[in-house]
């Protein structure tokens, strides 16, 4: 897993990169402005991507979680570990991104809003299990309690994605994945489609590089990490 994560990880921040740049010059100056919106709408080419991940990345970790708590893959625990970090980062971004946003289309920073609320718990979930596993003593107990916890706290996705739509909120309903089509002209809906694949490959190669910090970590003392530390300092 080393090995493969080293040589996966250039590949995901290459097209992360290329994506980016790409995805970027296509929302902030080709496509045009809202017509009620105006520019005020282009940070959705930040804030929905990071949205999306948020919820990938706890996907992801409460999946990988329960494979550890299940089978006892080390290698999944790992997965859960690394990825606890990113996924906060994205849900940290995507609400301060929503109130920037807020601020000027519904005159607040902040409302409490089933979607915001929701996002908020998320970001609580991620700190919860971070700081799960550095209380507890061993770091058997630790991975179990944690694992838990982020099984437990998946339940809260299906609630932020469908919150707009059981609950009255002001946060707008979905417009990309609704089953008829989406209600975004392709100028937009283009650069928000490729600004999800480069933050999909940001989570990716950030994943890799961390994976590979965790590995090393936990197998400090065999002795294919001194072989490969031997290698390095000569």
């Amino acid at each position: 897993m080393y090995r493969v994560a080293g040589w996966l990880s250039p590949w995901f921040g290459s097209i992360c990169l290329l994506t980016l740049v790409t995805g970027l010059y296509l929302g902030l100056y080709v496509a045009p402005a809202d017509y009620e919106q105006g520019d005020s709408y282009r940070i959705i080419f930040i804030h929905v991507p990071a949205a999306w991940m948020s919820m990938f990345v706890y996907v992801v970790m409460a999946v990988s979680s329960a494979i550890f708590l299940i089978w006892r893959l080390k290698i999944a625990d790992m997965v859960a570990v690394a990825s606890a970090p990113i996924g906060a980062a994205f849900t940290l971004v995507a609400l301060l991104t929503g109130s920037f946003w807020g601020k000027p289309m519904w005159g607040t920073w902040w409302i409490w809003d089933a979607r915001l609320t929701s996002e908020l718990i998320l970001l609580f979930l991620y700190l919860g299990y971070m700081a799960l596993r550095g209380a507890m003593e061993t770091p058997q107990g630790a991975a179990r309690a944690a694992g838990i916890l982020a099984v437990v706290g998946v339940v809260n996705i299906p609630i932020i994605h469908f919150s707009v739509e059981w609950w009255n909120t002001l946060h707008q309903p979905a417009s990309i994945t609704k089953f008829d089509k989406p209600s975004m002209h392709i100028s937009m809906l283009k650069p928000l489609l490729i600004m999800v694949l480069s933050f999909q490959m940001l989570y990716f190669y950030n994943l890799m590089v961390r994976v590979r910090t965790v590995i090393l970590e936990r197998e400090a003392r065999t002795s294919w990490v001194a072989e490969l530390a031997g290698r390095r300092s000569s």
